[in-house]
């Protein structure tokens, strides 16, 4: 029984002409597939930290021309999604998407405009508290129960 089992040493030999040919195909069909990028550009839309100038060198002599290309790409990612894009990109930004107000405000309007008001005593409560910070319940709270406790 254990001689009809095939060994290892029994396979045929491997044919380099048949690995070669499969080798020159698989090249071929990358190589058809493969496209060449030469235009690199950095990706907007990732945050950069911006690196201070050294601190010994004069700004004039280390700054060098700034790629004006590069320089609108970064403005237009800082932009708000209203500046960018003309219509709302997701559901989220649907709400909110038009801020600008319905009809102008007017401050001397009082259908529309609802301004606090003081009375006199609440401008003398605001003014005592100025005075002393310390709210005067706590203090006659306090010392009315230890009078208690005392008598």
């Amino acid at each position: 029984m254990a001689t009809d089992a095939k060994k290892p040493s029994d396979k045929p030999p491997k044919n380099i002409v048949h690995e070669q040919a499969i080798l020159v195909e698989t090249i071929k069909k990358e190589l058809r597939e493969q496209k060449l990028y030469e235009k690199f550009s950095i990706n907007p839309f990732t945050k950069r930290e911006i690196l201070a100038a050294k601190p010994n060198t004069y700004p004039d002599l280390v700054q060098d021309e700034a790629d004006s290309n590069f320089i609108e790409m970064i403005k237009r990612a800082n932009l708000e999604p209203t500046k960018k894009y003309q219509f709302p990109q997701t559901s989220s930004q649907e709400i909110g998407w038009l801020t600008t107000p319905l009809i102008d405000v007017d401050k001397n309007d009082r259908r529309f405009n609802f301004n606090r008001h003081k009375s006199e005593i609440s401008a003398y409560a605001e003014e005592y508290y100025k005075m002393f910070p310390k709210k005067p319940a706590n203090a006659v709270g306090t010392a009315s129960s230890g009078a208690k406790k005392e008598a």
